[in-house]
């Protein structure tokens, strides 16, 4: 009884130490991201003040109301489903190089280079890409060539322009990860089978990489789903994104309650596509265990 009491007595220990050590994350997390979003369940359950705001009620006026701002809701899944896949296009070649063709230090040169816009802010970047689209820039060259003139700033193609070049980082690292761990026996058994190029990407370094892809699909595709910087300086406010509908409900008509739902529902939606992320990059690892080559 005294040794099993000792046992009782040393897992209690370390289960407080565990606690104790988790604590400052847990209330950090309660604190910044929990309860806000405490808050705005419940401003969305209010009315808008006479004066703008909020005021106090239980109501799901806001929620019925959601379908007046279906355009945003489109335009956003739209160009932020059609610019990942574009982000995917393009950087899977790059990430499948750099992983599998790019041996000893140039590869790390490479990969920096991948990464080094992002030690530039990103409003600096957005800026220099009106530079560059705006009258003086691309499309005076272009004029020069004698092709007209092409208006490029305050178009979807610069927001689509703006967001695959902010965003494409975001894709390549996860792709790169996933393909720098491969074995690359695999590759080299499928070409002894008799596998093209073509047909060993496809049957045995893609099913391999999925986890990577799926990774950086989800951290392009949410971060897009809430851009609002991007639509303003390049799209002029013409391409109107989720962010956009929500800063003008917070900032302009001062429609809190009505924000508030908006932004719950965005919130929920992707909390689920999180959920499914992480089910089906479970069920792939599971998979990838019990075969490597499909």
């Amino acid at each position: 009884m005294k040794a099993s009491s000792r046992v009782a007595d040393g897992r209690s220990r370390r289960h407080g130490v565990a606690a104790l050590l988790v604590l400052p994350t847990a209330l950090w997390y309660v604190g910044f991201l929990v309860a806000p979003l405490v808050v705005l369940m419940v401003m969305s359950f209010g009315e808008r003040s006479p004066n703008g705001g909020y005021a106090p009620a239980f109501t799901l006026e806001q929620y019925g109301n959601l379908t007046t701002r279906l355009t945003p809701l489109t335009n956003t899944l739209g160009l932020a489903a059609l610019n990942t896949v574009i982000c995917l296009l393009v950087a899977f070649p790059i990430a499948y190089t750099l992983a599998l063709k790019v041996v000893g230090s140039w590869r790390l040169v490479l990969v920096a280079l991948v990464v080094v816009p992002f030690w530039t802010s990103f409003l600096i970047r957005t800026y220099a890409w009106m530079t560059l689209l705006g009258a003086n820039g691309v499309p005076r060259i272009l004029g020069w060539i004698g092709l007209g003139d092409i208006q490029l700033l305050n178009t979807p193609f610069a927001v689509s322009l703006g967001i695959v070049y902010n965003y494409l980082p975001l894709m390549v690292l996860p792709i790169f990860v996933s393909l720098e761990r491969l074995d690359r026996s695999l590759i080299e058994a499928s070409r002894d089978l008799g596998a093209g190029p073509v047909a060993t990407i496809r049957q045995v370094v893609l099913p391999l990489a999925a986890p990577g892809i799926l990774s950086g699909i989800v951290l392009v595709f949410i971060p897009v789903m809430g851009e609002y910087l991007i639509p303003i300086l390049l799209g002029g406010g013409k391409t109107y994104f989720l962010g956009n509908a929500l800063a003008d409900l917070f900032l302009q008509s001062r429609n809190w309650p009505f924000g508030s739902a908006l932004a719950s529902v965005f919130v929920v939606g992707m909390i689920l596509l999180v959920a499914g992320y992480l089910a089906l990059t479970r069920r792939l690892v599971r998979a990838g265990r019990e075969t490597s080559l499909l």
